[in-house]
């Protein structure tokens, strides 16, 4: 349910509308726009009936909102939601970078593309130092180790961190070294995870699983939001089809329908929606023609060494490339590319 203030509401009405929610043992949620002032309720508000409140003084209309997801809904948050890290905000005209390797291998491999970033301009590093993988043979990744090894690089160029959290008992440790916490696709409907990430204050980047409605990918969130923790970035990385000739599905639909249900922004992992380089420079211009905020892209100084996913990986040159391309597009959509 959404309270819908008058222009003209009082500052003593809105508080009087807060204490009446509170009272009958919901949780308010407000949020003052540029054109309105609303309180979402959350809670089962199918027993509350409408003159509970709309006889409130300052109050011009309550609706009720059918979709599912409340917190993450726009009906709740009409204005779009910026997420903060690294002294980026991500989100509303903006197209965020966030670049570099599968899985972290060594500290030659890191101190290469942390540097090349920051020569760049750039601000975000990714890398993964516990890879959950389809077959238990693959590269596991370095674990703690490997994230010590980002954090300091990162702390070297001036880099904030994003990476993988796969279980619940792991978000403290993993916490220490990150900037951002990176759901992965098989942990989209972890709730334990999503839960504890929702008690901790850092932005969270969660991917949509291959299997996954979007429905189900805002439902994800709201389990975060519900928690507490409202800084969530929502990832498109592609969905499983019968499609053969790329490793998944990009979805670029995805994109104006999350803009539109959500006030949350929306990046694209054009790497694992491709599953091969040489598509990944397309999908990335893609992403940012069809209005997603940012994308998580793989880059690699050697692909063809690399200990996991270099088949889809973009050399520092190839991704060169098309960060200028990124670039010239941004300036013709009025879109900063950082």
């Amino acid at each position: 349910m959404i309270l819908i203030f008058q222009k003209d509401a009082t500052e003593s009405q809105i508080q009087q509308a807060l204490e009446k929610i509170t009272a009958l043992g919901y949780v308010p949620h407000l949020s003052r726009g540029v054109l309105k002032t609303i309180v979402g309720v959350t809670g089962d508000d199918r027993s509350v009936a409408e003159l509970e409140f709309d006889q409130l003084p300052g109050v011009e209309e309550v609706v009720h909102v059918l979709k599912p997801f409340k917190l993450a809904s726009r009906d709740f948050h009409p204005e779009d939601t910026r997420v903060e890290i690294g002294g980026l905000r991500i989100g509303s005209d903006t197209f965020s970078l966030i670049a570099g390797p599968c899985s972290v291998e060594d500290e030659d491999q890191i101190e290469a593309i942390a540097s090349y970033l920051a020569q760049n301009g750039l601000k975000l590093i990714r890398g993964g130092a516990f890879k959950p993988r389809s077959s238990p043979y693959s590269f596991q990744g370095l674990g703690e180790e490997g994230l010590k090894i980002l954090k300091s690089a990162g702390r070297r160029h001036g880099l904030a961190v994003v990476t993988e959290v796969m279980a619940a008992h792991d978000v403290e440790m993993v916490g220490r070294y990150t900037d951002m916490f990176q759901v992965g696709t098989r942990n989209m409907q972890n709730f334990a995870l999503l839960r504890a990430l929702g008690e901790i204050r850092k932005p969270v980047l969660l991917k949509r699983s291959m299997m996954g409605t979007i429905e189900e990918l805002l439902l994800s969130a709201e389990y975060i939001m519900k928690a507490g923790n409202t800084d969530i970035v929502l990832c498109e990385r592609g969905i499983r089809t019968f499609e053969t000739a790329t490793r998944n599905t990009l979805d670029i639909a995805a994109i104006p329908v999350c803009k539109r249900w959500s006030h949350l922004p929306v990046i694209v992992d054009p790497s694992h929606s491709m599953g091969d380089w040489h598509y990944v420079p397309s999908a990335s211009l893609a992403a940012l023609a069809a209005g997603a905020d940012g994308i998580i892209i793989e880059i690699h100084p050697r692909p063809e060494a690399a200990k996991s996913d270099g088949k889809q990986s973009l050399t520092l040159e190839n991704f060169q490339r098309l960060f200028v391309k990124l670039q010239q597009l941004g300036e013709v959509l009025g879109v900063r590319v950082q």
